[in-house]
């Protein structure tokens, strides 16, 4: 066996595989954000529709797109082998070992936290990945007067199909795309999935306050220099920041736009 498969073969391996797809997907959470975020413009969806058709058919974004897949993958299947083997090689817990008093609550329960998060991704991407890509999803006219700025919106229904359009006439921007925007606020109608959002929300806000520190730990960023930035990037960015503003965009179309 080559050393490269042994490395990865091994625990020290798999926790690397784990720490930098962690990262990876931690970074997409960012570029993630900023796009959902067009959600509270009060423009009738007009920025966060031009930003799915972006993020879905730009060239280099749909080859980081299959990557983001693999990297779930990846992450995931890592952490389902490492609980495992540690379950396999400690079947009985020390009658006097206090976890307690060693570790934080979210260290010990990162494979519950993983797998709430998991469900969650499987609901949205039911909810919205493919209901854009395949769905029966109506399209959406926006019609920006130039000189004055004011928007009127009409819907197309999906039996009249049109592509994606972008143009000038009679001095206003026509836009035309699919209407992800409604599909949104339809789904967000439930509060049984705003509240199931906004509990994923908070389970990843655990999730990541301890793995994002304990990533780069594996990649030996553990100086005393630079270790308080790292914890404190996990913890106030990615363990509340982030979640905090995820779980506000389905609280906002419940409570403010289908209200």
């Amino acid at each position: 066996m080559s050393r490269f498969n042994q490395l990865f073969s091994s625990t020290i391996g798999k926790k690397l595989i784990m720490s930098l797809t962690g990262i990876f997907l931690s970074l997409f959470l960012v570029v993630h954000l900023v796009g959902n975020l067009q959600l509270f413009k009060s423009d009738g969806g007009l920025a966060f529709n031009e930003y799915a058709y972006f993020m879905t058919h730009f060239a280099p974004i749909k080859v980081v797109s299959y990557l983001l897949y693999a990297t779930f993958v990846l992450h995931a299947l890592y952490a389902l082998i490492i609980t495992y083997r540690n379950r396999k090689a400690r079947p009985i817990a020390y009658a006097s070992y206090d976890g307690a008093a060693n570790s934080t609550w979210n260290s010990r329960n990162m494979g519950l936290l993983g797998t709430i998060i998991l469900i969650f991704l499987v609901s949205h991407m039911s909810n919205f990945w493919y209901q854009y890509h395949w769905g029966d999803l109506p399209y959406v006219e926006y019609t920006t007067n130039i000189q004055n700025g004011e928007t009127s919106v009409r819907e197309i229904p999906a039996a009249e199909f049109y592509d994606y359009a972008n143009y000038i006439e009679n001095g206003s921007e026509i836009l035309i795309a699919k209407d992800l925007y409604k599909q949104v606020n339809f789904a967000f109608q439930s509060w049984y999935l705003v509240a199931f959002y906004v509990l994923s929300m908070i389970a990843l806000g655990f999730h990541l306050a301890h793995g994002f520190k304990s990533a780069f730990q594996t990649l030996g960023f553990d100086h005393n220099r630079y270790a308080p930035l790292i914890r404190a990037i996990g913890f106030w960015i990615f363990g509340i920041l982030i979640p905090l503003l995820f779980a506000a965009m389905p609280l906002y179309s419940f409570f403010v736009v289908n209200s």
